[in-house]
């Protein structure tokens, strides 16, 4: 059999493929040793446009759990104020006591899920969407917190997502 001759370019081509893949499985690597660092680089890269050496795979996930974290933050937000709705709306017995915290957080919940909403108005759907399991557990948790009887908290939302994220609106009291 004769040997082929290496072609120079095919030489100098498998050596930077070679470099490319070596880089990638160092930035993998870096990602799971030190986020903080694999972050800076990843900027860094980006910023001068070094595209080939960038960790695609995990860049990909971060962008992607971005958003998850927004509507985590969401979830948490429109349960914890309709929790604060319901026990303004229907613990009596505390409500001269807690009122002004309670509104304060009302305001505050509603004014963070807005803010929120504001950058990013294609997510008002997925409210909508987790309205009903977010007013059972903002439920949950007002008979937690309270100790009242279940059934002092209505089983089914006491207003629609409109009025419960209106920041002039609020129950009548019980």
């Amino acid at each position: 059999m004769l040997a082929m001759p290496i072609n120079q370019t095919d030489l100098i081509l498998d050596v930077a493929q070679s470099k490319m893949v070596k880089i990638t499985q160092q930035q993998k690597k870096l990602y799971d040793t030190d986020y903080n660092l694999w972050v800076l680089e990843t900027v860094r890269k980006l910023e001068n446009r070094e595209f080939n050496l960038l960790d695609l795979e995990n860049l990909i996930e971060e962008v992607l759990d971005l958003s998850k974290r927004t509507k985590r933050k969401l979830q948490s937000l429109l349960i914890k104020l309709i929790e604060h709705l319901l026990k303004f709306t229907y613990w009596e017995l505390e409500r001269e006591n807690n009122r002004g915290h309670w509104l304060a957080e009302i305001r505050s919940f509603r004014q963070q899920i807005n803010l929120e909403l504001e950058d990013s108005p294609s997510l008002k759907p997925y409210l909508l969407e987790i309205f009903e399991d977010c007013y059972q557990k903002g439920r949950t948790l007002a008979v937690d917190r309270s100790q009242l009887p279940p059934d002092t908290f209505p089983k089914e939302p006491i207003a629609n997502l409109e009025q419960i994220l209106d920041e002039n609106w609020l129950p009548h009291q019980k």
